[in-house]
């Protein structure tokens, strides 16, 4: 099984394969989801000390805070998904 990595901005990773959503920080829903994950020690801040454009939802139960919008990591996944797909293709042509 093969595990790629999503780009989120400045060198950070995650797991696509552990990530459920990538939504807003703007709800309240969100921002009590945020300060919940701060209290229990399972956010990451992977902002860089920039402002926060996207929270990613793991399925670890871990949040973490993206500098990236969520269309920008959107492009990112998909890109990531359309090269693994294209290097798939050339193992089989190879085989």
């Amino acid at each position: 099984m093969e595990y790629r990595m999503l780009p989120i901005g400045h060198g950070h990773l995650v797991s696509e394969a552990r990530l459920i959503a990538i939504v807003s920080p703007d709800s309240a829903p969100i921002k009590r989801l945020i300060q919940d994950a701060r209290d229990r020690s399972s956010l990451i801040d992977a902002t860089a000390g920039r402002k926060t454009q996207s929270v990613l939802i793991m399925d670890s139960d871990h949040i973490v805070l993206s500098s990236l919008s969520p269309a920008s990591l959107q492009v990112l996944r998909a890109d990531a998904r359309g090269s693994a797909e294209l290097d798939e293709e050339e193992e089989l042509q190879n085989d």
